[in-house]
């Protein structure tokens, strides 16, 4: 029901009381006894506070921070703030509330971490874009994956600028560490196309591993893909550049017309079109931690 504005400021009697009645159009109140408007500029004085720095967006509290590398909770983050076990530039910090840059150097336990999600694009790259993140080299393959992620993913390895295929951005250093691993790595597959076809005692001698300059060149295999011309190979190494596949080639005296990556360990380009990217799957991305 509707309540009426008593005339002279006078406030009419109820059964239960008084009724507190205000004017929202005027901010004028009936309760208050001066008669004053309560619009600003003759508002009552309120009690001084302390007063508050404008947010700034580039600052993240402590925790939320912590939180976000995935280490744990915001609430056990203030927890382990506050036993000392997280610093911020080189200095502890046990502060509730603290807030930090998003590039500052935030370590827990020792161990630098990353605040943000972790991401994982796969790009199916075509030809004419140089791998690298780079400003000034013209078209780049962060071009083509500007809209995949906010997170600051970085391809690992490289393609030249007219090979194509498979290329994975990341900003999971873990992942980038199995792959630039020079023991272990992870598994990539080329098809190369050559200028003239490939002596098999050429193949042989890729197979079995050879030197140049005192230094091993070895592939995991080689071999002529079926139902084509022997000028049509394929390559699997676990080195993170396709450099080695034209030092193996221009070794053995052919030239390069296409270099290909099909696939990256267990991933292929099946439904990804040329130029085009897509987030890993769940269960994608665990198969690559345990690659």
């Amino acid at each position: 029901m509707s309540r009426k504005q008593g005339t002279g400021g006078k406030k009419r009697p109820s059964g239960r009381g008084q009724r507190h009645n205000q004017d929202f159009r005027s901010g004028r109140d009936s309760g208050n006894a001066s008669g004053k408007s309560l619009a600003r500029g003759n508002a009552p004085m309120k009690k001084k506070s302390t007063p508050q720095k404008a947010e700034d967006s580039d600052n993240i509290r402590l925790n939320k921070y912590i939180a976000n590398s995935g280490i744990c909770s915001r609430r056990e983050a203030d927890e382990h703030i506050a036993i000392g076990l997280v610093t911020v530039n080189g200095q502890v910090v046990t502060e509730m509330g603290y807030k930090v840059k998003i590039d500052d150097d935030v370590r827990y336990d020792g161990r630098r971490i990353n605040p943000e999600k972790k991401a994982y694009v796969l790009l199916n790259k075509p030809k004419g874009f140089a791998t690298t993140t780079s400003e000034g080299k013209g078209r780049t393959v962060m071009d083509l994956v500007a809209n995949a992620t906010n997170a600051r993913i970085k391809p690992i390895g490289r393609l030249g600028r007219n090979s194509t295929g498979l290329l994975l951005f990341t900003n999971d250093e873990t992942v980038v560490k199995k792959f630039t691993n020079s023991k272990n790595g992870v598994s990539r597959l080329f098809q190369v196309e050559l200028d003239k076809n490939l002596k098999f005692e050429d193949l042989k001698s890729i197979q079995e591993g050879f030197k140049i300059d005192g230094k091993l060149i070895a592939v995991e295999e080689i071999s002529y893909i079926d139902g084509q011309s022997k000028n049509q190979i394929g390559l699997k190494i676990k080195n993170t550049g396709n450099t080695i596949i034209r030092t193996i080639f221009d070794h053995f005296k052919y030239d390069i017309i296409k270099i290909d990556c099909v696939a990256i360990g267990h991933l292929t380009k099946k439904d990804i079109p040329r130029g085009h990217w897509k987030h890993l799957t769940e269960q994608e991305v665990n198969t690559l931690r345990m690659l």
